[in-house]
């Protein structure tokens, strides 16, 4: 077998393999030789053949890394660990001839456990030039474990979590939403609004809904969904819903508190302002005073109390109307607690009324037993308890969740917004009976252009039936559908669903719906919301030369479909309590 040239690969494996055997020498020297093993000198002279120059062998080797990892050698020479002496310079020794047995040696490849070895050294080295970070979470180290972060000891960050979260609409759909664990409310409704392509209001919320114990509210803009949904039990669930008496006490505070049931520990003007101040401010102590049916715990019974809410929590008094101290005893704490509407209360519970609310604990999911149950005596003092525990309990947490949207649309310009309806006066008439078109600027001309082209869409729609094959556009045909493309109609809906549909979104002045009527087929009902009162006002059609119209007055004002009649009462209060403001609506997601 010819002698490999010096520098060729069997050279670069038999450094590599020697140079394995050259850090194991010390170690082997230190060793006393076993019984019946001859010694280290001894196996020196038995084994003359296989002597080879390790100086030599060493350059070599050093040789052969800087040629091929030049990139690594100043790592090495930088680390703090020397890997083999220097090389002499200008000297090299000349290698002895070596033996078949060494041959044999010098052709096997190059271990695979020294060359891992040597990587991780190199990383090694790479990683001790830069500075030790210590380590924040030094309880998650094992006790054995340094006190110095190394790759993949760090835990998860819980912001970066994501949760599946399932949200219903009110006509039973769902959609499952992935969000992070420290999404609040509000912005898991914009994320819904933006998924569901609808028109973002500030006005859309997140409801809690267990079905099993008959209760619902409305979560907080600030609250944190992943958190809000650990307390929640099996059977309930989040709804997707408008509300928009949620911050309609901040805009005018003196429907909610009536003068009667508000007391305070100072003397105060009785102002809106002066009112909404001393209940944001945490150092007065306003109280809600009132009678109101409390259910007795682990009992059916029901007990008419005189009630008082603090700060510190829900009261009632033992003896009359009296707020003694010796007189009044705890019924609930605001800490721990939220306050629910009664959904079914009278079905459920026995309610004397259909305006209850729900005292619950954090830690209830299924029980009743600890759910502190009320009833008020109508729906706007339902509403002041339910408000003033709001405000006593979150503070102005409640004022920056209403003030934060109100900012958002000071600063976006009016550009970016987009525009969604546009103005009569904005529109022109055109000319386009020439080979070009051109503005009509003649007020005259233009009316008369105007009427001809409804006379000719007339005369159009006319013929067509005539032939019978009526046009879709037909006037008496489409006033009939029309309306159910808006969302403000809810079709065939029963009065009391449409009354359960305005106190769900809110009992706010203007609040409206329309549906067919039960007693008329050909007719419809608008129930509109007015100082928290819901009332119903029926719509009959009526003929006027042969066309059919729609009047909510008995025929004075005539209408030719509803979405007319709508648009009309939103900017005319005619003989309506109140302008049409808002309208119920329901989104499929």
């Amino acid at each position: 077998m010819a002698q490999p040239l010096p520098g060729c690969w069997g050279d670069l494996v038999c450094g590599a393999s020697t140079q394995d055997k050259v850090e194991q020498t010390p170690r082997s020297q230190q060793e006393p030789a076993g019984p019946g093993l001859p010694t280290q000198p001894d196996r020196l002279v038995n084994r003359q053949e296989d002597d080879v120059d390790l100086e030599a062998l060493v350059n070599d080797m050093n040789a052969s890394l800087e040629s091929m990892q030049s990139d690594t050698v100043p790592l090495l020479q930088n680390g703090q660990h020397a890997r083999s002496q220097p090389r002499a310079s200008g000297t090299r020794s000349v290698q002895p001839q070596a033996s078949p047995r060494q041959r044999v040696q010098r052709s096997q490849p190059v271990h695979i456990l020294a060359v891992r070895r040597l990587q991780e050294e190199d990383q090694q080295f790479r990683t001790s030039s830069l500075p030790a970070i210590p380590n924040p979470f030094p309880e998650l180290c094992g006790p054995g474990s340094p006190p110095v972060l190394t790759p993949g000891s760090l835990p998860p960050s819980q912001a970066t979590a994501k949760q599946d979260v399932k949200v219903f609409s009110e006509d039973g759909t769902s959609k499952v939403v992935e969000i992070l664990a420290d999404m609040t409310a509000r912005d898991l409704c914009q994320l819904l609004v933006y998924k569901s392509h609808c028109v973002d209001d500030n006005s859309w919320t997140l409801v809690e809904h267990h079905p099993h114990l008959g209760l619902e509210r409305c979560l907080e803009d600030h609250e944190l969904v992943v958190q809000v949904e650990s307390t929640m039990a099996s059977e309930s669930k989040f709804l997707f819903r408008k509300n928009y008496a949620k911050y309609e006490f901040f805009k005018n505070p003196m429907n909610f508190f009536p003068e009667q049931m508000v007391t305070w520990c100072q003397q105060s003007n009785g102002s809106q302002s002066q009112l909404l101040q001393n209940f944001l401010n945490s150092s007065s102590c306003p109280e809600i005073q009132g009678f109101l049916h409390v259910k007795e715990l682990g009992k059916k019974s029901w007990k008419k109390l005189y009630v008082c809410l603090r700060r510190s929590g829900l009261y009632c008094s033992t003896k009359g109307t009296s707020k003694e101290p010796r007189h009044l005893q705890l019924l609930a704490d605001l800490e721990d607690s939220n306050i629910f509407s009664l959904i079914a209360g009278r079905k459920q519970y026995s309610a004397p009324t259909d305006h209850g609310l729900c005292i619950k604990p954090n830690k209830v999911r299924n029980e009743t037993k600890e759910l502190r149950l009320l009833c008020a005596e109508d729906e706007q003092t339902r509403t002041c308890w339910m408000t003033a525990f709001r405000l006593l309990k979150y503070g102005m947490l409640l004022y920056q969740n209403y003030r934060i949207p109100q900012q958002r649309k000071a600063l976006l310009s009016p550009f970016s917004t987009p525009v969604r309806s546009v103005s009569e006066n904005s529109l022109v008439a055109m000319d386009f009976s020439g080979q070009t078109g051109r503005v009509i600027e003649n007020p005259a001309e233009a009316q008369s252009a105007a009427l001809e082209e409804g006379h000719a869409w007339r005369k159009r729609s006319t013929r067509m039936n005539i032939l019978g094959s009526q046009s879709p556009l037909h006037p008496s045909t489409l006033s009939t559908v029309i309306h159910r493309t808006q969302h403000w109609f809810h079709g065939r809906i029963s009065r009391e669903e449409s009354h359960r549909i305005i106190k769900q979104q809110g009992l706010v002045d203007g609040l409206f719906l329309l549906r067919d009527s039960q007693s008329n087929p050909k007719a419809f009902v608008l129930t509109l919301c007015h100082h928290q009162k819901i009332k119903n006002f029926q719509i009959l059609p009526c003929e006027d030369d042969g066309q059919t119209f729609f009047s909510l007055d008995d025929g004075n004002t005539k209408f030719s479909d509803l979405i007319q009649l709508v648009d009309f009462y939103q900017l005319n209060k005619g003989v309506l309590p109140c302008k049409l403001k808002h309208h119920c609506i329901r989104v499929a997601l």
